[in-house]
């Protein structure tokens, strides 16, 4: 059985047409909490920003991995943080799709930067948790020009979050492209986590199966943008199956090494 709604003002940054799988609005979804304390209340803050979405329903749950490893839970998102080491990276959202479905993503962002100028500050934490975040439900960037004006929005790539104006939270555009992603309901269970519709998802790899620490594990690089700064890489497993890994890097000139 299907479903439609009123669609949305048009929008323009999807990430593709990738989006979980729901039998009814809203989207319920299961948010894991394997971060540090000091990032407790910016993914408080992000999921409270995105559940006034009217087609998302985010829950914060304990965590289901270990910060270090961050292995994905088949049917929800894992939000990890720990010191990664000097890799280049400060966010790094994942999701596994089959077909044009998401299902399981993980946000990573790391404390080697985020633990020094000039990334310690709570709107650069929280930028990065945002946006990363909306990635794992199927959102792109607005804009991805790290230096020009901001837009407002956590969408929006900066390299001064806290603006005029502020690009630490979503803008009205992006919920109208969440309305837009979800402006259906897909048959069968549903996109719901943690017990609520998506757990042993037939064509979703074991979570212990695959490791995607490391950069020469992410498979062919799609896209590169914002002179390097951000990259798209998949991973191919067959079947209609992949893994899509977009990086956030650390400026060369200004990070925390």
């Amino acid at each position: 059985m299907t479903a439609a709604f009123v669609a949305a003002p048009s929008a323009d940054h999807a990430w593709g047409n990738y989006h979980w799988a729901r039998g009814s609005n809203p989207l319920a979804l299961d948010v894991g909490d394997n971060v540090s304390s000091i990032w407790d209340g910016h993914l408080d803050a992000a999921i409270a920003d995105w559940n006034q979405s009217t087609v998302l329903s985010l829950t914060k749950v304990a965590g289901g991995t270990k910060p270090r490893n961050c292995r994905p839970t088949s049917g929800r998102i894992e939000v990890c943080s720990e010191r990664y080491g000097n890799t280049g990276w400060l966010g790094i959202a994942q999701i596994w799709v089959s077909g044009d479905h998401i299902t399981q993503g993980i946000t990573k962002v790391n404390d080697f930067y985020f633990n020094n100028p000039p990334y310690n500050t709570n709107d650069w934490r929280q930028l990065v948790m945002c946006q990363e975040i909306a990635h794992d439900v199927g959102l792109d960037h607005q804009d991805e020009d790290f230096d020009n004006v901001n837009l407002g929005t956590c969408m929006d790539y900066t390299s001064d979050p806290d603006g005029p104006p502020d690009n630490t939270r979503p803008d009205e555009h992006d919920y109208d492209q969440l309305e837009e992603i979800y402006s259906h309901l897909d048959g069968g269970g549903g996109g719901g986590g943690g017990g609520r519709g998506n757990s042993g998802r037939a064509g979703v790899p074991p979570a212990g199966q695959i490791d995607l620490g490391s950069p020469n594990q992410w498979g062919q690089l799609r896209r590169s943008l914002g002179n390097g700064r951000v990259q798209v890489f998949e991973l191919n497993l067959g079947a209609g199956r992949r893994v899509f890994t977009r990086v956030l890097w650390a400026d060369p000139d200004r990070d925390a090494r």
